[in-house]
């Protein structure tokens, strides 16, 4: 499996050497500063490439795109479209004419991953990654204050929320807004409490069955040219997958993942495997889902999550959570030998860490919420040695 680190570009506080002395070769980026819709010209994704080979002694190439970001408007199916995807299939093809041909991207709605608590306490005085339901209760139904909203949370967390929004202080709602909203680093939008019941607004005749259809039909849109030029197309799992806000969430279950991959039966219409999205999923057998999964996984990320019973949740260490990585990254390595057996050019899976705690150095530092040194260099250790234990045992190439 192919070891990759997500970099945010030149602003990032980890520098590309960095990433070299963590062991990883390949480079997750993107260009971020293009807004949603834009398409990505040969120059952008040149200088880009440019960047991170400029030491060729570092030994790094551009792996995977994440994101191609997916504009509001397509997920509503609002308005014209076709320029918008003509765009994102520009974009493709510029990307492939740069020899990079595998993308993530997402279909959740208005936000990304959603935390209330970017610094939450673990032993020895490290920091994690938090969702706790009654904040985010608190903060759907007396924050955002969002018509019904209290009928979606379970009576004992709302008391809670209404306990803890009693004692707030305005700091406090501040803080759990900039928490929630701090989503995907790197994402183009922002909002604050009025801008976004204005966002919800747009999707107000938006359910489950029609963002599905809206999923389908941007695969009709843009499968056809990842197939022309060589890309593989991956989606990446809701976080955390379950409605938010009222609003619809289609890449959670097994069911979901069954219905994307078949929307457009091609080997280019593919999933980034998340172990930490999916495993914050109540009834999700992570495993299950990757045994099932195997052939469509182009990426994947591997995190682990704790979960509580109240649908809380907090990143656990990589192989400290409730998901079983062994079992995970054994299956992954099972598939890329059946990949290379078949004689496929791209047999090798890309993987990073994904989010790691904050960690003796990594706190205090500048870095994007989830994303320290420290804790991912952590984490990119011990699934190293976990791949090299089995990849020895059962005769697997890495």
């Amino acid at each position: 499996m192919e070891q990759t680190w997500r970099w945010f570009g030149p602003e990032d506080a980890i520098r590309l050497p960095h990433i070299t002395q963590a062991g990883a070769s390949g480079i997750v980026t993107a260009l971020h500063h293009i807004p949603y819709g834009v398409e990505w010209t040969v120059e952008e994704i040149e200088k880009r490439k440019a960047e991170i080979a400029a030491d060729p002694a570092l030994g790094l190439r551009w792996s995977v795109v994440e994101s191609l970001p997916v504009h509001e408007s397509i997920k509503i199916g609002e308005g014209d479209l076709e320029p918008l995807f003509e765009n994102y299939r520009r974009s493709m093809r510029n990307l492939a004419a740069c020899g990079i041909t595998n993308i993530c991207y997402n279909f959740m709605p208005v936000l990304d991953w959603t935390r209330t608590d970017l610094a939450a306490p673990v032993p020895g005085g490290g920091r994690s990654l938090r969702f706790n339901a009654h904040e985010y209760a608190a903060f759907d139904c007396f924050i955002l204050e969002r018509p019904g909203a209290e009928n979606d949370h379970a009576p004992e967390v709302m008391a809670r929320a209404r306990a803890w929004f009693e004692k707030a202080s305005e700091s406090d709602k501040a803080k759990l807004l900039g928490n929630i909203m701090a989503g995907l680093p790197g994402a183009f939008d922002r909002y604050d409490a009025p801008g976004l019941r204005r966002m919800l607004d747009r999707y107000r005749d938006i359910d489950r069955n029609r963002l599905r259809e809206n999923l389908a039909r941007f695969l009709r849109e843009v499968i056809p040219t990842a197939e022309e030029v060589g890309i593989t197309m991956a989606i990446h799992p809701d976080d955390p997958p379950r409605p938010l806000l009222g609003l619809p969430r289609i890449v959670s279950t097994e069911d979901d993942l069954a219905f994307i991959v078949g929307a457009v039966d091609s080997p280019a219409n593919g999933l980034t495997f998340c172990t930490g999205s999916l495993g914050a999923g109540q009834t999700n057998d992570v495993p299950a889902m990757a045994r099932r999964f195997a052939r469509h996984v182009h990426f994947a990320h591997l995190r682990n999550v704790r979960k509580d019973p109240d649908g809380s949740f907090e990143e656990a260490a990589h192989l400290g959570g409730d998901v079983d990585m062994v079992s995970v990254v054994t299956t992954l390595l099972q598939e890329q030998k059946r990949r290379r057996d078949a004689g496929q050019e791209r047999w090798r899976i890309p993987f990073r860490p994904d989010h790691g705690h904050e960690l003796l150095d990594d706190i205090g530092k500048k870095t994007h919420p989830g994303y320290p040194m420290i804790g991912r260099l952590r984490g990119l250790a011990e699934i190293r040695g976990v791949m090299t234990a089995v990849s020895s045992l059962q005769g697997l190439p890495l």
